[in-house]
């Protein structure tokens, strides 16, 4: 499959169906709410940066990301269809959102199909990353 012809480009607005329609694609959708409609407009309302790769005008990868642009980019999905990987779109999904936050550094949690991906394509793994999930979990003494 060629790669030319794949145009890269900032969206502003991404409809819910093409988002979940690449994220079934990839093999993302196992991690995410895609039977929840509100949640996912919410994810993509909510994303302040959001990079899409598009062949002939079909989504076929998708970086979204939350930043302040100056310190901190985090990467929450980066999804490329199945048919497409292993071509270079996902590195260059990631390029292009460091492009759009030059300044910040570029965080992100990796999927577990995807943890040996990561540093091949130059990303340093950051072993001191912590995850809360449920408020209660807290260990708050009153």
């Amino acid at each position: 499959m060629s790669l030319s012809g794949i145009e890269y480009q900032r969206e502003l607005v991404l409809s819910a169906g093409e988002f979940v329609d690449v994220l079934k694609r990839s093999t993302l959708a196992e991690r995410r709410p895609i039977n929840d409609a509100d949640r996912i407009h919410e994810m993509l309302q909510n994303a302040n940066l959001i990079v899409t790769a598009r062949k002939d005008g079909e989504l076929i990868g998708v970086a979204r990301s939350l930043t302040d642009f100056s310190f901190c980019t985090y990467l929450s999905d980066l999804a490329v269809d199945q048919k497409y990987q292993k071509m270079g779109i996902g590195i260059r999904l990631i390029k292009e959102t460091k492009k759009h936050t030059p300044k910040a550094k570029l965080i992100l949690l990796a999927a577990p199909a995807a943890v040996h991906y990561y540093p091949k394509t130059g990303m340093t793994n950051f072993p001191h990353c912590f995850l809360l999930d449920d408020i209660n979990a807290l260990n708050i003494k009153d």
